[in-house]
């Protein structure tokens, strides 16, 4: 059974940085795509960040240049580098994974079917 489970969530001051993980078990991590998405109360889930199950990475606009996905093989790890924190950024962050990677939908939500429950990131100004 695939299981998710993301950490390093916080608050932080504008401009600041947060570091989040996702620890994966249950499943062969090398055949997985694996991404962040956000979620602000009543709005949709926004994906920023992917990476697939060649090492291919895609970003969302809001946060190119800012923020940088990572794999750990060896721990089965996901993370998420978050630099240069805007408020426009607080939002509920989650994990997500699965078997079938197109690239054009790596940052839908629909193509996910796993999902970790979530790690809560608030920038103040």
């Amino acid at each position: 059974q695939v299981h998710l489970v993301e950490s390093g969530g916080g608050s932080v001051q504008s401009g600041g940085s947060l570091r989040l993980s996702c620890a994966a078990s249950g499943y062969t991590w090398s055949r997985f795509c694996m991404a962040w998405f956000r979620q602000v109360s009543g709005i949709k889930r926004e994906g920023v960040a992917a990476i697939d199950n060649y090492g291919g990475i895609r970003y969302s606009d809001s946060v190119k240049g800012r923020f940088t996905i990572s794999q750990d093989n060896a721990k089965n790890t996901l993370s998420l580098e978050m630099n240069s924190l805007k408020p426009e950024d607080t939002a509920m962050y989650y994990c997500a994974a699965d078997e079938t990677c197109p690239a054009y939908l790596l940052l839908r939500e629909g193509n996910y079917n796993y999902w970790g429950q979530g790690t809560q990131v608030t920038v103040s100004s």
